[in-house]
């Protein structure tokens, strides 16, 4: 080397190696004298051939920077103890590079671990080139290593967060997606939301076009797969069905720029079971101009829908007879007195003989009577119709669209009902007084349900005279 060089391999920011590889050139001969034709194979059927390589390599000369990142003293030191310094992980690594140098390339590439002297794992990039007139002989490679640990820890930092997050992440490339919606801008198309609806056939093209390039274990976990692959061979089963139009509103938004999105949709494990989930999905930083790298997030939201759901359904049920409510018959009433349809007929209905079961045989018993007259109304309230408990042992079922015959006829149907229902139940008798009004268009709903009222009452009363009761005084009419 003459000074100026010299100087520039002492001072280079990065590890520089200076090596003999005549010997290793020389075993390659012998080896090839005897047979050898796939090294790679040659040299996995004994490991030992990989240890015997890299004693045929002899070091001349190592940079500062070599000697700092490894900590040695000085040449000699580092050379004394190599065996501490390329262990373990290297293995595979060294493998690429002694293949490469079989196969006549002057030059080769491997990322791998090395060691410090004080046992600190060293991620390094490395790169080994033939000095030029020494093609024939190896007598000169120069070998660079970058010290890339910091990043290296990143990565595995980064890896750890997706490999082991809760929620359910998905790496997906959109590229393909991205050109078809640019081929249709091209094309002239403005309103793609018009568009989607009178060509939905693109949305389910689009669908297919997306590519998963990675999941997480959660993922496995919440689509109930045993593997990534097992996974992406049933995507087909996950994402369908209600999944379609959430995905129509994500092209959408997406032909409209905005790269970061958040809905709740609909998926499938693949054992078919449906599970909803709060999807968030983001185009990564650098990926912007053709979405090649998209992130998607999903957490699983189905207890929560449930409990929603159930929410919503108390909200609007009578819990003890599956019925709906008094909250619900009165925007029920209130709705069909705007719309109709007309005429309206309204049955009133109470439960005879409520208290006295429960002072005789309790309050289960009591409940056990108006379960029954749940089941016996919630038969017969076929749609449009609305069967509700709007008292302790008041009852109303609304008939839209039915006059005063189909009531008459609807109270017949009823207490044969009833007369079934005893057959199969023991003890009290359910009994239910009716009374039955129609209204015409323009009338108010409320007088109609007084005068259903009056005339359940009526026939309450007819019932207590008949077994010999005192008859029960009027609650007021339903406002």
């Amino acid at each position: 080397m003459t000074t100026d060089y010299e100087e520039m391999f002492e001072l280079a920011p990065v590890s520089l190696w200076l090596e003999d590889y005549s010997g290793l050139r020389a075993l390659f001969e012998r080896w090839r004298a005897d047979g050898v034709r796939d090294l790679r194979a040659w040299l996995n059927a004994d490991r030992a051939r990989v240890a015997e390589c890299s004693r045929q390599l002899q070091v001349l000369r190592v940079n500062r920077r070599t000697l700092e990142l490894y900590g040695a003293t000085d040449t000699q030191h580092l050379v004394a103890n190599l065996d501490r310094v390329f262990r373990d992980a290297m293995l595979e690594s060294h493998i690429d590079e002694l293949v490469a140098l079989w196969d006549g390339q002057p030059r080769f590439s491997s990322q791998t671990v090395n060691y410090s002297l004080a046992g600190e794992r060293l991620d390094i990039l490395v790169h080994g080139a033939v000095l030029p007139g020494h093609e024939a002989d190896w007598r000169r490679v120069l070998v660079s290593i970058e010290d890339i640990s910091a990043r290296s820890r990143a990565e595995r930092y980064a890896q750890g967060l997706f490999a082991d997050s809760p929620v359910s992440l998905w790496v997906e490339d959109f590229s393909s997606i991205k050109r078809l919606l640019d081929d249709l801008r091209a094309r002239g198309i403005d309103d793609f939301r018009v568009f989607t609806q009178v060509h939905p056939e693109f949305v389910v093209r689009c669908m297919q076009e997306i590519r998963v390039i990675d999941v997480n274990r959660r993922t496995l976990e919440m689509f109930r797969a045993p593997d990534k692959a097992s996974l992406l061979a049933g995507i087909d089963q996950v994402f369908r069905d209600e999944m379609v139009p959430a995905f129509t509103e994500q092209l959408i938004d997406l032909w409209h720029g905005k790269l970061m999105q958040q809905r709740e949709v609909v998926n499938y494990r693949l054992d078919g079971e449906l599970i909803n989930v709060l999807l968030q999905f983001s185009v990564l930083p650098g990926a912007e101009q053709d979405w090649s790298l998209v992130q998607v997030a999903l957490i699983d939201i189905t207890a929560r829908k449930k409990a929603e759901a159930y929410l919503e359904y108390l909200g609007k049920h009578d819990v003890l007879t599956q019925l709906r409510n008094r909250a619900f018959f009165e925007d029920e009433l209130n709705r069909l007195e705007r719309k109709g349809p007309w005429p309206i007929t309204v049955l009133a209905i109470d439960l005879n003989r409520l208290k006295q079961t429960n002072d005789q045989s309790g309050h289960a018993a009591g409940d056990a009577l108006l379960r029954r007259a749940g089941e016996v109304l919630g038969k017969v309230a076929d749609k449009p119709m609305c069967a509700a408990r709007i008292g302790g042992d008041e009852f109303i079922l609304l008939m839209p669209g039915c006059d005063a015959t189909a009531g008459l006829q609807m109270i017949e149907r009823v207490q044969s009902l009833v007369e079934l229902n005893n057959s199969f139940y023991p003890g009290t008798a359910l009994s239910l007084a009716m009374g039955c009004a129609t209204a015409a268009q323009g009338e108010r709903l409320e007088l109609m349900v007084s005068r259903a009222d009056t005339a359940m009452f009526a026939a309450k009363r007819d019932f207590y005279a008949a077994i010999g009761h005192d008859r029960r005084t009027r609650p007021a009419p339903l406002a």
